[in-house]
């Protein structure tokens, strides 16, 4: 992927409600959540919550299935290790600065 790709990623994580969302559903994961349990649990209306969401599905932050009447949205994960692989590999190659061993003892 191309920098200006993960910069779209980043951007699309710069908002606090996109931000809820994401950790709300790496919380649920890999089941997922609905829209309303996502909604009920974040506090974010209808319209604004399908914004976020649409937000995050485009740029490849999370997935949805639908499943009967029911959209379920799941963190892809897969996108999210990509995006933390690129911002850590100049950090892991060249310096020091950050060791990624202690960021995930922290989680």
């Amino acid at each position: 992927m191309s920098t200006a790709h993960y910069a779209d990623m980043f951007a699309a994580l710069g908002s606090e409600a996109r931000l809820g969302i994401v950790r709300t559903l790496l919380s649920a994961h890999p089941q997922g959540m609905v829209a309303g349990d996502l909604q009920a649990e974040l506090g974010i209306p209808g319209s604004t919550l399908s914004h976020h969401l649409d937000k995050l599905k485009n740029e490849g932050l999370i997935t949805v299935e639908r499943d009967r009447q029911f959209l379920w949205y799941r963190a892809n994960d897969e996108a999210l290790r990509d995006l933390l692989q690129f911002l850590y590999a100049e950090c892991c190659t060249r310096s020091s600065v950050v060791n990624p061993k202690e960021i995930t003892r922290k989680c």
